[in-house]
């Protein structure tokens, strides 16, 4: 039962814990010294006459007409906002995202590949190598809970009193943090700008996807949430809730799952062993994901609204860092191998991807 982690896990979890606080010297050090913005210089192919840069939120994503290399950045995006820059940050989610595309890969095939034509590229901390696909405009948005803070989250409609909530009929007298009674999937629009929330029949009604890519990707996002509720809940932790990016392989026509899965950014994250018993005395779960820097945002700034944002205090972001090393430490059971910062370029260079 998900909230009733063994004694085992639960120490586990409290060994990672007491681990990386050791890691906040290190952590501390990396401040500046992160991947930013990183503007690599690829060679073309398949006769392309340059390579395609696409700067996301946090991915950059570049195409050389052979296959696409995202480079996962240190930014911290919050409210349609890059907010800060988190250090290994972007290292914890492409290693995290990797262990758990190998979990699921017998649901759907995923995007990664190892090689570039016949080399072998070697991988680095912060870039995945893709295949090709063109993304359906939809993110899926898997639920267990009700909870959230932002403008999409489902707590934040039900609490201004919205009972239709992409589609699905809501009861009354939910509390937040509390489980839902089935996961549900609450899809959006995917916006470099604003996500917005939309119901499957819209979304087939009104072209985004067809009903049949809508019913395969739909089955698989079901299918990868519970599998990874149930990985999750063997390491002591809950999933709470996650979404998910498909998109059809140029090449063979083949639906995959792309971009991240899992992470931190893209997931909420709770501690088992401490969820009902919180939860009974009316407080938050205790967390490993993004959500108390988005609450310091909210309590010291309006996040949607302000042009300029107050900086985050240092001891808050690192602290974040270090709960993201502890996540992949939990899930993975590795210590966290940290990486050279810096080192994007020298990386393409080496695997002979550049001029």
């Amino acid at each position: 039962m998900a909230g009733s982690g063994s004694a085992s896990e639960n120490s586990y979890v409290d060994e990672c814990q007491e681990r990386t606080k050791g890691y906040l010297d290190r952590i501390n050090a990396g401040f500046g010294a992160t991947f930013g913005t990183t503007s690599l210089t690829l060679t073309p192919k398949n006769g392309k006459s340059k390579v395609d840069r696409y700067v996301g939120k946090v991915r950059d994503r570049y195409d050389d007409g052979e296959r696409v290399y995202l480079v996962v950045t240190d930014r911290l995006s919050a409210f349609d906002r890059a907010l800060a820059e988190i250090p290994f940050k972007g290292a914890v989610l492409n290693m995290v995202s990797k262990w758990w595309f190998e979990q699921v890969g017998h649901i759907i095939p995923n995007h990664i590949v190892s090689s570039v034509g016949d080399a072998s590229v070697p991988m680095h901390s912060n870039v995945t190598v893709g295949k090709r696909c063109k993304p359906f405009p939809i993110e899926f948005v898997m639920r267990g809970y009700i909870t959230g803070s932002s403008g999409t989250a489902m707590w934040t409609h039900y609490a201004k009193g919205c009972r239709d909530y992409c589609g699905i009929k809501l009861p009354e007298g939910m509390k937040k943090n509390q489980k839902l009674w089935e996961n549900l999937i609450t899809p959006t629009t995917k916006s470099d700008e604003h996500d917005e929330l939309i119901s499957p029949e819209r979304i087939v009604a009104e072209g985004w996807m067809t009903q049949e890519h809508w019913d395969v990707c739909s089955a698989a996002a079901k299918a990868i949430f519970a599998l990874g509720q149930k990985l999750a809940v063997e390491r002591g932790l809950i999933l709470v809730d996650t979404k998910y990016e498909f998109g059809i392989e140029e090449s063979t026509g083949t639906i995959m799952l792309i971009d991240e899965i899992h992470t931190p950014d893209s997931s909420r994250y709770w501690l088992a062993d401490s969820y009902e018993a919180r939860i009974a005395e009316g407080k938050a779960p205790d967390n490993i994901d993004k959500e108390f820097v988005r609450l310091w945002y909210k309590d010291h700034c309006d996040p949607y609204k302000d042009e300029v944002l107050p900086d985050a205090p240092r001891e808050l972001l690192a602290e974040l860092s270090r709960r993201y090393i502890m996540l992949f430490e939990i899930i993975t059971g590795e210590k966290f191998p940290f990486p050279a910062v810096g080192a994007v370029e020298e990386w393409a260079k080496a695997a002979g991807l550049d001029n």
